[in-house]
């Protein structure tokens, strides 16, 4: 059972929605997410149960943000932190999204692509 939208999400959980890439072990980079903490302040997690973080959906949107700043437009902290701080910041949100949504439109026809093979080459087994 998936949790609602609203429901607060674990830092995994917030690791598999930004798509963040695992290790050659599976393991999700929350690392990656504790380090922005650490360099953004307007990213604040709540902190339960023995200092487990616990994120909403507004700091998951920040998030984001930051993910599509640094890692698909190349930026450093510094120019992140500029942007996030300045009003401009609205105008990120409609990139990033579109971003995000065409990168998963990119990972399904993918997968639709990779499916096509596998059942073309079946068939060439069965002649």
């Amino acid at each position: 059972m998936d949790k609602s939208d609203n429901a607060y999400k674990t830092i995994g959980e917030v690791a598999r929605i930004l798509n963040l890439k695992s290790n050659d072990k599976g393991a999700l980079p929350t690392h990656v997410i504790r380090f922005w903490e650490t360099q953004f302040k307007q990213i604040k997690p709540k902190l339960l149960n023995s200092n487990r973080r616990y994120y909403d959906e507004k700091t998951i949107n920040l998030l984001k943000k930051v993910k599509f700043l640094l890692k698909d437009q190349g930026m450093t902290i510094k120019g992140a932190k500029k942007i996030l701080n300045n009003e401009d910041s609205l105008k990120l949100d409609e990139i990033a999204d579109k971003s995000i949504r065409t990168e998963n439109l990119k990972n399904k026809l993918l997968k639709i692509s990779n499916k096509i093979k596998e059942l073309n080459n079946g068939k060439k087994d069965t002649r």
